[in-house]
């Protein structure tokens, strides 16, 4: 039978019936919202954290003007999946052994770049959009190797020069990045309205605020005439730092059929995530903001210490059982860390390298959370994959596992646990570059903005070296130590033999 499908009228029938006690719908009523915040980057993540908490905050405040309008990046997907179901979508929560449904409200209008720039900018000059949030991964703000905007690519390029013309007058032309999208964004506010905004960047990157900060600069320093919306920006734009935390797996045909079972409607914008959330947020805003710490979020004037533990515990274990659990056939990281050698590594790795380089955040207990990361990960019905944890290895490695590492070589002692992480990424990047890895009977494509740098330099027998090359990856601190490469190719060759010199 083929069910109907969510939207505002097909979920007020359904609650009218009466709804099974795992399922519960939105905590305000969407229609009753106005939009007060733009997030750029409307992925499974930010449907699944942000727009929940935003929810949350909402209703605990009883403000209802926090409706957020979803900007996609690449793709019209999301506008596909969540316009015809009137911004309404479910969070599947997957517990070790039950779940529960919630559908979200706080969605109120989506829009695809390559056809609604105008009306995104629009709403981003608003004096009504007072907060901005980012979900765009580490590969979407186009940094070059120095951490700078890279203002020589292409399309970075023409989002710039539709910046320059904007300082005069409105250009719809598609914006082609969202660093782009926010810099138009911005230069429109400055020409309108020039009211405060707050821009919250939610991705993993180390001391995200000041480098999304550092970003739009780069961007308006590119951009002729634009010194009165930098000096603006330097006084009425805030960037504070965050970090957010929740397993967020792909959605799955499994997944949607548990939540149609529950549901009773058909969701094609379903997402899925894990018990725990956590959300830490420098407490710097220009104006008004939602009430997240009504919704668990916590606020501190030092985002850093939480930032680098969640780095350096979380990811760089989330990353190095993704490597080393695919090399061996697992499709999950559940499956990976139920190995009892991957799950002595991971420990390792925290106990031996991460744990010396961390100061404990404030009410954090480090062996605890240590703990308390593995047994998120072992939660088997949250379905994370080792192949959508390992995607993007060139981006993430440097600032999950490589700054442990530099911080350990400093104090004198090489890592040896890390150079066994790093050697299954380099293990994991040969096989997938010459189309012989397999997991869980699949075979699987190197997935990396850097794939056809990096199958090059695996191709030979001296692949650590010419990786460690790539300084756009492995830092000069790292690079350099010899003992620490010995490591690290002595740790390759316990996982494969080198291939033959070319």
């Amino acid at each position: 039978m083929t069910l109907p499908r969510l939207s505002a009228a097909t979920w007020a029938q359904r609650a009218a019936r009466g709804l099974p006690a795992e399922v519960r719908g939105p905590a305000v009523d969407p229609a009753a919202l106005t939009i007060g915040q733009v997030h750029l980057g409307i992925g499974a993540f930010h449907r699944a954290h942000q727009a929940v908490c935003t929810e949350d905050a909402a209703a605990a405040a009883g403000d209802t003007g926090w409706g957020l309008l979803g900007v996609t990046q690449r793709s019209p997907r999301v506008v596909e999946q969540l316009g015809p179901q009137d911004g309404l979508y479910g969070v599947l929560t997957t517990g070790a052994e039950a779940s529960s449904l919630r559908v979200v409200g706080s969605v109120r209008d989506v829009a695809f770049p390559g056809r609604d720039t105008a009306r995104v900018l629009d709403v981003l000059a608003a004096p009504t959009t007072h907060v901005v949030t980012l979900t765009v991964t580490e590969k979407g703000y186009r940094r070059t190797p120095g951490g700078g905007l890279d203002t020589t690519a292409a399309d970075v390029a023409a989002d710039l020069g539709a910046a320059t013309t904007e300082l005069t007058r409105d250009d719809g032309t598609a914006a082609r990045t969202p660093i782009g999208m926010l810099v138009r964004g911005l230069v429109r506010r400055h020409r309108t309205s020039r009211e405060p905004l707050t821009v919250v960047c939610c991705d993993n990157l180390t001391d995200n605020g000041a480098v999304l900060a550092g970003l739009v600069q780069d961007a308006l320093a590119a951009v002729p005439g634009s010194d009165g919306v930098a000096a603006w920006v330097a006084a009425c734009v805030r960037f504070p730092s965050t970090m957010v935390d929740r397993i967020v797996p792909a959605t799955t045909d499994a997944h949607r059929a548990e939540a149609a079972a529950l549901l009773g409607l058909h969701d094609d914008g379903l997402v899925v995530g894990e018990p725990f959330l956590q959300w830490v947020v420098e407490d710097s805003f220009a104006g008004p903001r939602p009430a997240w710490e009504r919704a668990g979020a916590t606020f501190t004037d030092d985002v850093a210490p939480f930032e680098r533990a969640k780095l350096r515990v979380l990811n760089a274990t989330h990353s190095t059982l993704a490597y080393h659990g695919a090399l061996r056939g697992y499709a999950t990281i559940a499956q990976a860390v139920a190995d009892p050698d991957l799950e002595a590594l991971a420990r390792a790795l925290v106990d031996e390298d991460v744990l010396p380089t961390l100061v404990a955040p404030d009410g954090m207990e480090l062996p605890a959370y240590r703990d308390e990361v593995l047994h998120r990960f072992a939660n088997p019905r949250t379905g994370h994959t080792t192949v959508q944890v390992a995607a993007d290895g060139s981006q993430k490695l440097p600032v999950r596992l490589l700054g442990t590492v530099a911080d350990r070589l400093a104090a004198g002692v090489v890592p040896l646990a890390a150079a066994r992480a790093l050697a299954g990424w380099v293990a994991y990047v040969r096989a997938a570059a010459a189309g012989e890895l397999v997991v869980a009977g699949r075979t699987v494509a190197l997935d990396d903005p850097l794939a056809d740098r990096l199958a090059e330099a695996v191709a030979g027998a001296d692949a650590v070296d010419r990786l460690f090359a790539m300084r756009d990856v492995v830092p000069e601190p790292v690079a350099s130590s010899t003992g620490f490469r010995d490591e690290v190719a002595s740790a390759l060759r316990d996982l494969a033999p080198e291939p033959a010199a070319r």
